[in-house]
């Protein structure tokens, strides 16, 4: 299951500063037609670090917009939307080696 339905609000700092701190949940960032990043935590906090280049490979994927959904379960949440979105800039965090 994807984001919950929502209008994409702008990737600018006045719309990410909108959001009241200490908001825990997951987030994604896009631009039109491709997923960049699934994020999770305070969204916040987050949201304004990324925006403020502390993963520069979001803002070379020149991002228009992004969305966030409150939960409590935002860990698992944010693992199942980068399993299904295939967000660009999650691919490094999802290479996992198992010898098991």
């Amino acid at each position: 299951m994807s984001f919950l339905e929502q209008t994409p609000r702008l990737y600018t700092r006045s719309a990410i500063e909108s959001v009241n701190p200490g908001q825990m949940g997951v987030y994604g960032i896009l631009k039109r037609g491709a997923w960049i990043y699934v994020g999770s935590g305070d969204i916040r906090t987050h949201m304004l670090a990324h925006f403020h280049g502390d993963n520069p490979s979001i803002n070379r994927e020149t991002p228009r917009y992004w969305v966030s959904e409150i939960t409590t379960g935002y860990i698992e949440r944010e693992k199942e939307l980068i399993v299904e979105l295939t967000p660009v800039c999650n691919s490094e965090e999802l290479v996992t080696v198992r010898w098991d």
